[in-house]
């Protein structure tokens, strides 16, 4: 093939593989949204859909998967291309790992439904943290679809208040995956991965020190 229409076709595969991926962290965003909702209210419909979404989920990641062997294989990319496939089959493992929480919120409304036990307050703090985690994955595939590593060295960060529920702690640490893995695909550099759970860690063991 001659190299104007190799690097043609190339294009026409990233392009196709960065729509997926947008889809992708669509259906995921989608699964959270609807599970916190089901979750406030013990609807146990909205839970049925999350389930339903889950499996949409699974089975885009795995056509995104075909789509990179596929560009690796019949156009052996380098550099920059390169790191934008291998990152997007990264990037899928915490997309769908990041709506597989949402079945896991979907699986508590199951279980809490008869008790009653979600009261308002708790209600306003499960919404607060379903958007700060929302957010955090927002930018980051923002900054994958424009291929912005600026844009995501302040979501690293972002993550030490959400460790009061352990799936949006989970659900931030992949947002953070996400923008550690955009940051590599753009510069080619790795920065240093530190969890929320760690960094908590870390601070309370510095408080601790510094009390008399």
């Amino acid at each position: 093939m001659p190299q104007a229409a190799e690097r043609k076709a190339l294009e026409k595969g990233l392009q196709k593989l960065n729509e997926n991926m947008v889809t992708l962290a669509e259906l995921a965003e989608l699964s959270i949204r609807k599970a916190v909702d089901g979750l406030t209210r013990l609807d146990p419909e909205v839970a049925q859909e999350v389930f339903t979404l889950d499996q949409e989920v699974y089975g885009l990641q795995l056509e995104i998967e075909r789509t990179c062997i596929d560009l690796l294989a019949l156009h052996a990319p380098v550099a920059r291309d390169l790191r934008t496939i291998t990152t997007s089959l990264k990037i899928t493992t915490d997309l769908d790992r990041i709506g597989r929480y949402g079945k896991d919120l979907s699986e508590l409304t199951l279980q809490f439904r008869d008790r009653h036990i979600v009261e308002r307050a708790d209600v306003a703090r499960i919404q607060e943290m379903a958007d700060r985690t929302i957010t955090m994955v927002d930018t980051a595939i923002e900054a994958f679809v424009h291929r912005n590593a600026e844009s995501v060295r302040n979501i690293i960060e972002v993550d030490d208040d959400l460790l009061v529920n352990r799936y949006f702690e989970r659900i931030a640490d992949h947002a953070v995956n996400i923008g550690l893995r955009v940051v590599y695909m753009v510069t080619g550099d790795w920065l240093p991965r530190v969890r929320a759970a760690d960094r908590a860690k870390r601070r309370d063991e510095g408080s601790s020190k510094s009390t008399p």
